[in-house]
């Protein structure tokens, strides 16, 4: 399967390139970076000390080389490349957080033509842990308080983490409700006593964590912690390869990582 990497030179840039490399059932196809980067020219797998023969370009035409592209950039930029795969019939995982409602709207239209795995975070363990707050939420329902907190590097620029996002959403679904009304985003000042039946959100930003995420069910006598650590961001970059993997026989259509795995949760009653 040829796999094409955007944000070739960034941190999870280089993990994917690394990670498609060691793969003996993948192969580096197309290596994109930003237009004007020092990088363009350049073989990606020079800061491996290593030669790939597949040089760091800002063309996107040189998409229809690839079978299937892994974005980790900006909204932005994911939606450039999203035009582009669907105008070369190229398939596509995404890991960029922090899309408007006209992002995932794009996205989902996008997905007519081809197939997107469109999930905020791609690892393994997380959407594991998804599927345990979803038994969790549907067992303790409102009765019991839930709050997301979670942590970031410095350079982090939205808030709340993506994965903080659907950990939130998996919990409300499960309640039979969208996130957007059942949300607490801040408190500050004179906030009153805790609304039943809300979920709340904090964020810290701090020093090179990778990710921190924790979900707090705290009810009358007991609180459940339900927590993911990421020490490493290559439980991301083997996460996107299965999930590029999946597509590599699937038609058109917007999947996520709990397809990927398996973990698609029953219908709430």
């Amino acid at each position: 399967m040829r796999i094409a990497i955007a944000g070739a030179t960034g941190r999870m840039g280089h993990m994917l390139i690394e990670a498609v490399l060691a793969a003996p059932d993948l192969e580096l196809a197309v290596a994109l970076d930003r237009a004007g980067s020092p990088a363009i020219g350049h073989d990606a797998a020079e800061f491996l000390g290593k030669q790939s023969k597949v040089m760091i370009t800002d063309d996107l035409d040189a998409l229809a080389q690839a079978d299937c592209l892994i974005d980790f950039t900006r909204p932005e930029a994911t939606l450039a490349h999203l035009e582009a795969c669907r105008r070369h019939g190229v398939k596509l995982v995404i890991g960029t957080t922090g899309f408007d409602e006209a992002g995932k709207a794009a996205i989902a239209a996008a997905a007519d033509k081809v197939g997107v795995v469109f999930a905020p975070n791609m690892s393994v363990g997380v959407n594991v842990t998804l599927k345990l707050l979803d038994i969790a939420a549907r067992i303790l329902k409102e009765d019991y308080d839930v709050e997301v907190f979670e942590v970031h590097h410095k350079h982090k620029v939205d808030a709340p983490s993506g994965t903080a996002l659907k950990m939130g959403e998996t919990v409300a679904q499960a309640w039979g409700k969208p996130l957007s009304e059942v949300a607490e985003w801040a408190r500050h000042g004179d906030t009153g006593a805790r609304k039943h039946g809300t979920i709340g959100f904090s964020s810290a930003r701090g020093g090179d964590v990778v990710g921190d995420h924790t979900v707090f069910f705290c009810g009358p006598g007991e609180r459940i912690e339900v927590t993911h650590r990421s020490n490493s961001r290559v439980n991301y970059a083997e996460g996107s390869l299965r999930a590029a993997r999946y597509l590599a026989d699937k038609p058109a259509g917007l999947y996520d990582m709990q397809d990927v795995l398996n973990l698609r949760p029953a219908p709430t009653r």
